[in-house]
């Protein structure tokens, strides 16, 4: 789950993370009185497109403003507008709130962030003297600029992490424990909220010699959040797809991708492994979607549905292992599902494990000419391909 700049700001402020003076505003006349609430030394003010997305900045989501009354005009723009960045894909995110902030004297930009490394197991604080760069193209084509350091979780952050960073940035002797005590705070954050990232592009060095997060993005883990019940509060669910958030409702775990082969698998690793056979077969998944353990004919219903709504879908391909729940019951859950769901394209259907052969017979015997058997995975793969094609 992931927040916006904002409310990350709000969690850094009471952690004593240094931000810039700030407000969010979901009008444009709360704009302008932010922008005198806030006021400033340098009579400058940002306006920021509130999306959950990076790149704001180059597809007009990030302006600078002079006076409130030019806040306001920026703020009254950019509400409502459909940003469209690399992170977002061509459909774009529309902004709902602008966040207002005070200017700042910058001197020089950094990266700083947090991420969970699963090969080490321990979190990665990265650093960069590339601030303001989208991290990715840096990583790609200058990657010797960002430093990376391990911290395990035993011993937490210690002033030496924040050395190698600090050394690695080039920074001067008197800026160096300025720098240790932000990124140990910053840790502090990471790990006080179940965060899975932390990003702050740039942070800022000012005038005055300071650390400052310019910017501020946080991600958490899921299955953490139920002891996290300031940030479940947090979630706007207007900037998340939502045929996911319906199928969460129902413990399906689904997110859509856009290829036209409908995927129904239970279990993450046999869902992963049926979209790269799918890929393998020339086609391409339209869909990540696990059903889970307990399947019965009211989710797996509820799986066709969702994978319909997506009109690039032209078959679909049920994968389902029975362990935990017989395959027989899955087959009479998709018969089920056909009668409270019109499925209008080809259904390949590979179950294997628990009642297999049962579970063939009651499809094979149901007279429904779109549900096709197949004997394995790989002829369930080329099946499904074959049937999106037209074929």
């Amino acid at each position: 789950m992931n927040i916006h700049e904002h409310q990350a700001k709000e969690i850094f402020k009471r952690y004593g993370v240094p931000t810039p003076q700030g407000s969010v505003a979901f009008k444009p006349q709360t704009a302008i009185r932010a922008a005198q609430q806030i006021g400033g030394d340098l009579e400058v003010w940002v306006v920021k497109a509130q999306i959950h997305a990076g790149g704001r900045g180059k597809a007009g989501g990030v302006k600078l403003a002079k006076s409130p009354e030019e806040v306001g005009k920026l703020a009254e723009e950019m509400l409502g507008m459909r940003l469209v960045t690399h992170q977002t894909g061509p459909e774009g995110k529309v902004c709902h709130s602008v966040y207002i902030e005070e200017g700042a004297n910058i001197e020089k930009e950094y990266y700083l962030g947090i991420v969970l490394d699963r090969a080490t197991e321990m979190p990665v604080m990265m650093a960069s003297t590339e601030g303001g760069v989208e991290i990715e193209e840096v990583a790609e084509k200058t990657p010797e600029k960002i430093i990376m350091v391990g911290i395990d979780p035993a011993i937490g952050f210690q002033s030496f992490h924040g050395r190698d960073l600090a050394f690695g940035l080039g920074l001067p002797k008197d800026q160096v424990n300025k720098f240790i005590k932000f990124a140990k705070l910053l840790y502090e954050v990471y790990m006080d909220y179940d965060a899975e990232m932390i990003e702050i592009n740039p942070l800022i060095r000012t005038a005055e010699k300071s650390f400052i997060a310019l910017d501020a993005k946080m991600g958490f883990d899921n299955n953490a959040l139920y002891r996290q019940p300031e940030i479940q509060a947090m979630r706007d669910i207007t900037e998340e797809e939502p045929t996911e958030v319906e199928a969460g409702q129902y413990n399906l775990s689904y997110i859509k991708l856009d290829g036209n082969v409908g995927c129904m698998v239970n279990g993450a690793g046999l869902a992963m492994a049926t979209m790269d056979i799918i890929k393998h077969e020339g086609g391409e998944p339209a869909n990540f979607l696990d059903v889970g353990g307990g399947a019965n004919a009211e989710t797996v219903a509820k799986g066709f549905e969702i994978i319909l709504r997506d009109e690039n879908v032209k078959a679909i391909f049920v994968n389902i292992f029975g362990g935990i729940v017989r395959c027989d019951r899955v087959a009479n859950g998709i018969l089920e599902a056909t009668k409270l769901t019109n499925v209008t394209v080809p259904v390949i259907v590979r179950l294997d494990g628990t009642n297999a052969a049962e579970a063939k017979k009651i499809l094979d015997n149901s007279g429904i000419a779109n549900i096709i058997s197949a004997e394995n995975l790989a002829d369930g793969a080329k099946k499904a391909v074959k049937a999106s094609e037209g074929a």
